[in-house]
Order: C-alpha cells, then structure tokens, then sequence
C-alpha cells in the first residue's frame, strides 16, 4: 500500500480530439507546481498521480496543486493493486472517526469481476468489523469510503475530496498582456484570464519621480502573487512620466485621464505585437470611475484593433474584493502607494468624451513620439 495525491481534471474532459492537448499542457503545468519537491507525478486514465512523494511535504504540494488552473479537485488516497484480497484487506484495516459511512465503487476497469454495488458491500462489511461504534448510512454518510478500481491495474481508496482552482490549463488559450497597476481590480482580472487558459504577461506604467520606487515594487509583488496561478509571469514596467507631463503642458485637465488612457492603449498594442500576445486585458468595471464609462470605454477601443478584454466589466467593487482577499493579493493592493493614474488628476474628468473633442485635444500632442519614448523606457522584471 502506498499514499499517493490523486489529480483529476476539469473541463478538459469537453475538449474531444484536442484533448490530448490540453492533458499534455496540464501535465507540464503541474509538474512546474510541484518542481521544487522530491516526487514523481504519473499519468493514468482520466487521472493523475503524485506519487513517492516525502509526507512531511505532503500539506505544501496539496497547497500549489489547489492553484493549478485545470485541476478540479484532488485525494490524498491509498493505491494498491487490483486484487480483490488486496482492496478487501486495506478495507479491514481502515480506522473511521465519524458515526457514520458508505462505500462507493467506481470501476473504471469493467474487467473488475464484481459488479460496484456488490463489490461495496463486500467492503463496507469489512468496515464496520474493525469499526464497531460507526453504521452505515447511504443517504447522508458523514464518511465516504470511495473505491476507485482504474484500467492501469491500481486501485485508489480514498474519503476526502479537496476542490481546486478549475478552470483550463494556463497556455491552452493564448497570451493576453494584462495592464497592471496597484489596485485591487487588475490582479483579480489577470487570474480570471488565466483561468480560462490564457497566458499572460504584465504592463505597467510608472511616474517616477511622481510615484514612488515603493509602488514599483509593489506591482512587482502583486505580480509574483499572481504567479502562484499563473505561471511564469513576466513584467514589463515603463515610464509614463513625459506623457503625462505633455498632456498636463498642452491639453485641457478634464481630458487627462480619456488621453492618458488612449495612449496606453497603444503602448499596450505595440507590445503585444512585440511579444506576440493576441490581447489587452484589463482590470475595468463598467461604470466604476470616469475612465470606465460606455462612452470612455469606446473612445480607449477606439485606438487599438486587438480585442479588449475586461473579465470584471459587470463586478460590483465588493465581489473584486473577495476574489482578491482569495487569491492573496488584497492586502498587497491597498498599500498606499500610489499608481501613475493618481498624477495629475483633473478636479472633473470627462465620463462622457465626445470623439471629435477627444481628437482635438490629442492634436496638441506628438501621439507617435510619446508612444515611441514610452515603449524605449522598458525595463522586464522575469517573476
């Protein structure tokens, strides 16, 4: 007998002839999860295993295997072989603390020569003689024993099922370049994305002397927090300083935040291109401050031909606010250091830009030059 931690998948159970595909991308994603462990993770049918593993390590992989996107849920279980004597005898040895059990049977190996329902029987007797003080209950069992009888000739006993992340596996779903700042919305969109499938990489943009090294690092950490979901993420951080110098120099206020976010539009464009990402993703909500009004949404579309994704467009602020204090990186964004969108605010923004002004006030910038400047500023920090 041997303790093994039994992996299943999520959706990619739909994905019909591309299957192979996404089990093969899965496999490397979680083998990256667990790398820095001394274990062997195994294929089987519909299943993975991590096997050989050190049980005081036990606790920290079942910690990064919950974060894999892909994985639906996981085991801790007791292999042993196929053999009805085997299965019988680990049966009889099992110590049950709850009041009350039943066994289920899978057997996904139909050559298995008891039926499931007979074959339960069998083992829940077997149960109940080393457990005098439990019953079986088959309605509302505080306990379930499941037995699960695989093709590769192995059979899997265990009780406790922990769900994970779900989702698709990271790099099934191309790559998207995530605009990053210090808030609470753009870690929450990029994990979302993520779990979708979808690789990413990171854009900031700094003010420095305006902000601070502070909030450089920052982002820096909300970064490799959302690396425990996505992996290898990579940073790229620019400076947005003479833009917004330019625009506060040579354009009306109450148009700085719709200018500001156009050029970053098209600094976001250009660098997708570059990495060959196929998509700018961002953390907006609809309607939750000037920049993110229907009429300020289009106008910032209007400037780049890539798609646009805002997985949080219909969130409140409150449910942004769960999934952040889930997935660790609330408390990392409410440190008040402040982003390059705080520079320069104007007393009353723009929520519902008109075009043709829009267009009147970019006028008074070299937009190409800008851009150009902005982009040779890179710096590419690998998380």
């Amino acid at each position: 007998m041997e303790k093994v931690i039994l992996l299943r998948f999520g959706e990619i159970f739909l994905k019909g002839d591309n299957r192979g595909f996404f089990e093969n991308m899965l496999f490397t994603n979680v083998q990256k999860a667990i790398k820095e462990f001394d274990c062997k993770l195994k294929k089987i049918a519909g299943r993975y295993a991590v096997e050989n593993y050190n049980e005081q390590d036990e606790q920290a992989i079942i910690q990064k295997l919950t974060k894999v996107f892909g994985l639906y849920s996981l085991s801790v279980a007791r292999k042993v072989k196929t053999d009805i004597d085997e299965i019988v005898n680990l049966c009889a040895k099992l110590e049950l603390t709850q009041k009350t059990f039943k066994v289920e049977v899978r057997r996904a190996d139909k050559r298995f020569p008891i039926k499931s329902t007979e074959f339960a029987a069998i083992c829940g007797e077997k149960i109940l003689m080393t457990n005098k003080n439990i019953k079986v209950d088959v309605h509302n069992p505080e306990t379930i024993v499941n037995i699960d009888i695989r093709e590769d000739g192995w059979t899997y006993m265990f009780s406790d099922i922990i769900l994970c992340a779900g989702g698709m596996p990271v790099g099934t779903s191309g790559k998207g370049l995530l605009l990053l700042s210090g808030g609470i919305d753009s870690p929450v969109a990029g994990y979302f994305m993520g779990k979708r499938g979808m690789s990413v990489e990171c854009l900031h943009f700094h003010s420095f002397p305006y902000t601070s090294e502070q909030a450089k690092d920052k982002v820096i950490r909300l970064a490799k927090q959302m690396q425990n979901y996505i992996p290898h993420l990579k940073l790229h951080i620019l400076s947005f300083t003479k833009v917004q110098e330019e625009i506060n120099r040579n354009c009306d206020r109450d148009y700085m935040i719709i200018l500001m976010r156009r050029i970053m539009m098209r600094v976001a464009e250009k660098l997708c291109k570059k990495i060959g990402a196929g998509a700018i993703l961002t953390g907006e909500s609809l309607g939750q401050v000037a920049s993110q009004t229907l009429e300020s949404i289009t106008a910032t579309n209007s400037v780049v031909t890539l798609p646009v994704f805002r997985p949080l467009v219909g969130f409140d602020k409150l449910e942004t606010i769960d999934i952040a204090k889930k997935i660790g990186t609330y408390e990392i964004s409410i440190e008040p250091y402040e982003d390059c969108c705080t520079v320069f605010l104007p007393k009353r923004p723009v929520t519902k830009p008109k075009i043709e002004n829009v267009l009147e006030q970019e006028a008074k910038l070299n937009i190409d030059k800008l851009v150009q400047d902005c982009l040779e500023s890179e710096e590419v920090v690998l998380i």
